[in-house]
């Protein structure tokens, strides 16, 4: 089994100092005994910006000490045998451009950096979007993948991360509030569940709170098994929960000895999808 952490936490937008403290003390109060944990979406920087001058005055690269940093707490994980961190950041690339990323960190440091393709909303005024799928990386504690918030909500993307064997999918978010009916999950949780389930895959999603330039968020920090279901979720506030995954489950697509979820896939009947 890997212990699998998601913290939810309250950046503040352009403020790297208060960030950088913030998530400081989130990642000291994760047990040793976690395996890997995954931080909110640009977590780093806060979100709501004002344009993309903002942005830029808060992005860093991705061997900066507030990112590769990350590697202190993922060596004394898995109970100092060394775990995962996967946490959201503005990146400035060494294109120059403005990057909504998502950075790998083991003990030795930064191993990959995903940075989000499907921009939402204003993003597309303050970021460049990534031209590469989702980052899939093989680590001691399976093999995870990265993907960042909207990317969710594209069946396509979800399954690509599948393709390339991802057993857990790591989601750092900022999803904001969207009404619902009460007694229901927020509805870009019940897109994760469906896509853990569609792809047998694990998905750990760590979402924001706090009030942000008059936005507020979901809260919806979950961690989702491959066969759908919540694992453990955040209440509202600051906080962080823990569950155990059977990642190499995730490995076996088959539901019944005669239904595969990958292995049914009719392929040469979807290139028109692609096309359109």
């Amino acid at each position: 089994m890997t212990r699998v952490a998601a913290v939810q936490l309250a950046p503040q937008v352009g403020d790297l100092d208060a960030n950088r403290a913030t998530i400081a003390e989130a990642l000291a109060a994760v047990p040793d005994d976690v395996d890997v944990v995954v931080l909110p979406e640009l977590a780093t920087s806060g979100y709501v910006f004002r344009d993309a001058a903002e942005a830029r005055s808060s992005a860093v690269t991705a061997t900066d000490a507030t990112v590769s940093g990350w590697a202190t707490t993922a060596s004394r994980l898995s109970g100092g045998a060394g775990g995962v961190v996967v946490g959201g950041f503005a990146e400035l690339g060494d294109d120059g451009a403005v990057y909504n990323s998502a950075a790998l960190v083991d003990p030795t440091g930064v191993v990959g950096v995903y940075r989000k393709v499907h921009l939402w909303d204003g993003e597309k005024a303050c970021f460049t979007p990534g031209s590469d799928g989702p980052l899939v990386v093989d680590t001691r504690h399976g093999r995870i993948g990265v993907s960042i918030c909207f990317d969710v909500e594209f069946p396509e993307w979800t399954r690509m991360a599948a393709l390339d064997g991802a057993e857990l999918l790591a989601v750092p978010t900022n999803w904001p509030w969207v009404d619902r009916p009460e007694g229901e999950r927020a509805p870009e949780v019940q897109i994760a569940m469906a896509a853990a389930r569609v792809n047998r895959m694990a998905m750990a999603c760590a979402d924001r709170c706090g009030t942000e330039r008059g936005v507020d968020w979901n809260e919806g920090t979950s961690i989702i098994d491959h066969d759908g279901w919540v694992r453990a979720a955040t209440g509202p506030g600051a906080g962080m929960v823990v569950a155990d995954l059977d990642l190499a489950a995730a490995r076996d697509k088959t539901l019944t000895p005669r239904a595969d979820l990958l292995g049914d896939r009719r392929p040469d009947l979807y290139g028109p999808l692609s096309a359109r």
